[in-house]
């Protein structure tokens, strides 16, 4: 096992600083995994400020070269990571930070500006009245909003289709970063979530284990400044390495039943 100093994700969670006290409300964390998107995440910040003001926030600066930590200054709490980790890894340190400081729910919000703050009310509310454990937020589940380009369409309602008769559930956009989850995913995801393919993977743990997942109809934008680290080539390896990573995952032993 890696020691915590040999570990990027363990030293981020332990130089946390540690949430306030709050009243008996449900605590919600806000995780912002963030790599060189400086540009983006002032304005996504002030949006959620503004827009989900009973909600914390964490941005994990996953490695950046950009000086997103400089640009974050006084805005807003930052855990920036030794080395870039990947969205799995930075999901993953926001999670830990979710466990060991007992918030009762976590969202994930995109840092790239692709995931507006108004929506996040609608996965808070539907985690409470589907009685789900993991709430996925989905571009697809109505009309309007930024779906991305064919080539990713095709892929994410072709990983959906797998997904939906894996988890027994209607799943339209498996790949989306936009969820809530409750203290039972907190938990789970906290210990094991994948480094290459998190967002798909995640649903397949999550499903194993018991959790009951939901869906939710959300817009999404562009991304307001940068772009996508994933580029042609890298989508055509996504497309086939994805599917690999779904068979491997249920090959391992699931989690306990929680």
């Amino acid at each position: 096992m890696m020691s915590r100093q040999n570990n990027p994700k363990m030293e981020a969670v332990a130089n946390a600083p540690a949430a306030t006290a709050r009243n008996d409300q449900p605590r919600v964390l806000i995780i912002v995994p963030a790599f060189n998107e400086a540009r983006s995440l002032p304005a996504l910040l002030r949006a959620l400020h503004s827009q989900c003001p009973g909600c914390d926030v964490v941005v994990i600066d996953d490695g950046s070269t950009d000086g997103t930590r400089e640009a974050l200054a006084g805005q807003a709490r930052v855990v920036s990571l030794a080395c870039n980790l990947g969205i799995g890894g930075a999901v993953q340190t926001g999670l830990k930070i979710a466990l060991l400081e007992n918030y009762d729910i976590a969202m994930q919000v995109d840092g790239d500006g692709q995931h507006p703050a108004h929506e996040v009310s609608k996965l808070l509310a539907a985690l409470h009245e589907m009685q789900c454990d993991l709430v996925v937020g989905s571009r697809f589940r109505n009309a309007g909003g930024f779906k991305s380009t064919l080539a990713r369409r095709i892929a994410i309602h072709l990983f959906s289709a797998s997904l939906s008769r894996i988890c027994g559930t209607r799943i339209t956009d498996a790949t989306s970063g936009f969820r809530a989850m409750n203290r039972r995913a907190i938990e789970l995801l906290a210990r094991r979530y994948s480094e290459d393919y998190p967002e798909v993977e995640a649903l397949v743990v999550a499903h194993r284990a018991g959790l009951r997942i939901g869906e939710v109809a959300v817009q999404m934008s562009e991304r307001t400044a940068g772009k996508s680290s994933i580029g042609s080539i890298k989508s055509v390896i996504y497309m086939i390495k994805v599917p690999l990573a779904i068979f491997m995952t249920l090959l391992r032993r699931s989690e306990a039943r929680l």
